[in-house]
């Protein structure tokens, strides 16, 4: 007697065969298969995932105003009304780290994305065009990476003044050098590959050629770059702004919140502790999941 199937069991043995059909293997995956398996990259891109959802929600997280003042709560220690003390003004510093997250991370993100499309793009043209431009575009970055990158941010930021604008084009300047070289040698990883030389013998335009078959199969080396660069801006807006030279008080980034509390660092050494928690984890975090990200897209690790 024949076996008679309803409509129910028709969705089922659909399920089934959906469930059980092999996902297609591709170099993304793979390298998504090998990044799981690192815990430390997962451990970077759990904290990296917090700290971005505490910088997009920090109106929700942060119990006080960074700005607001109280002057009957100055200098106050940890406690359960205050989760990181108070500073000389009876600001909350829990607060102030907070929304010190989200000053610091999306200026560190411009102003990686603005290197990226300044040097990274004089980078791609070098390696692919080589010759006389790629001498000529790495000579002059050379002649940039010849003064220290934070020397370089400090003296254009002292020329430009204090700001956002001003940061995030004198973090770009100062990046521009090493972004360039590192993509670049990306690029170059890339153009003597047999499926370049094919393309190039069959007439591709140069255009196509760097957009559509160079720059995706570099991107995962580029991304390494581009996520330890993000490590780099924070410590460099971080380090201008405890020396007086970055954003401008009463700004709540990490830098500034360390420079507010160096001159108390004896009598009330939470003041630079929680500030520089912050930018140490961050930091830590970008370089554990650049680290996992390299090791993802390394062939080698195959």
């Amino acid at each position: 007697m024949a076996k008679m199937y309803t409509p129910e069991m028709e969705k089922i043995a659909k399920k089934k065969a959906k469930r059980n059909k092999p996902i297609k293997s591709t170099p993304a995956y793979e390298a998504w298969k090998r990044f799981r398996r690192n815990k430390t990259a997962i451990i970077g891109l759990i904290v990296v995932g917090l700290l971005i959802l505490v910088a997009l929600f920090a109106n929700f997280i942060a119990p006080y105003d960074y700005q607001a003042q109280d002057y009957t709560a100055m200098m106050q220690k940890p406690s359960s009304a205050h989760l990181f003390g108070t500073d000389q003004f009876g600001r909350d510093i829990f607060s102030r780290c907070v929304y010190g997250a989200r000053y610091s991370l999306f200026i560190a993100l411009f102003c990686t994305i603005a290197a990226l499309f300044s040097g990274g793009l004089l980078g791609i043209i070098a390696g692919y065009c080589g010759g006389k431009v790629d001498t000529i575009i790495m000579r002059i970055m050379d002649i940039f990476q010849s003064i220290p990158m934070i020397m370089m941010a400090m003296c254009i930021v002292s020329v430009l003044g204090n700001g956002i604008p001003q940061l995030v084009a004198a973090v770009m300047f100062a990046s521009m050098p090493t972004m360039a070289r590192n993509n670049r040698a990306a690029i170059l990883r890339v153009r003597g590959c047999d499926y370049i030389e094919s393309s190039e013998a069959i007439g591709v335009g140069q255009m196509k050629m760097i957009f559509k078959h160079m720059i995706p199969n570099a991107a995962g080396v580029m991304i390494i770059y581009f996520v330890g660069f993000l490590a780099v801006s924070i410590m460099m807006m971080s380090s201008m702004s405890y020396i007086g030279v970055g954003l401008a008080a009463p700004t709540p980034e990490w830098g500034l919140i360390l420079n507010d509390g160096k001159s108390y660092l004896t009598s009330s050494p939470y003041m630079m502790l929680f500030p520089a928690l912050m930018i140490m984890i961050t930091c830590f975090a970008f370089n554990l999941l650049g680290d996992g990200l390299r090791d993802a897209f390394d062939p080698k690790s195959k």
